[in-house]
């Protein structure tokens, strides 16, 4: 299975500008900048490659966890989960930390944190993304 995204870029890095585009067609022609990956700390002026790895990490991992607490028996109410994506200028990206908040009834928490701990791992994309360190905060709410 292979999916595909497209970017088209027009111009110099600091000046120029970009769309993106999925094959899904879930994204179409989100823009991306210099400045929306460097410089904008808001977030706020399109988004960038950290992004849309941290979207792909926080979903990746919510599936890879809610297969596990079924197969478990404790079938999730809801899982919440944040990536945070780490890009150092000049370094590259640095971590991936996940900040998990799960709704799981009849389940302990030593098991939760066992069975996120065990999705973190397992993952296809925090294997994916095994140069860089990978965290987990779990907890149930």
């Amino acid at each position: 299975m292979k999916r595909t995204a497209t970017a088209n870029w027009g111009g110099t890095l600091k000046e120029g500008g970009g769309t993106l585009e999925s094959q899904s067609g879930a994204i179409r022609g989100l823009p991306y900048t210099f400045k929306g990956r460097f410089e904008d700390e808001e977030g706020r002026s399109g988004t960038n490659p950290e992004e849309l790895i941290a979207a792909a990490h926080s979903g990746c991992f919510a599936m890879q966890l809610s297969a596990y607490l079924a197969e478990n028996g404790t079938p999730a109410e809801n899982l919440k989960v944040t990536a945070a994506v780490e890009l150092i200028p000049g370094t590259g990206i640095t971590g991936s930390a996940l900040t998990l908040e799960g709704k799981v009834p009849g389940i302990d928490a030593a098991k939760f944190t066992e069975l996120a701990e065990k999705a973190k791992a397992n993952c296809p994309v925090s294997k994916a993304l095994g140069a860089i360190n990978v965290t987990l905060d779990a907890r149930l709410v």
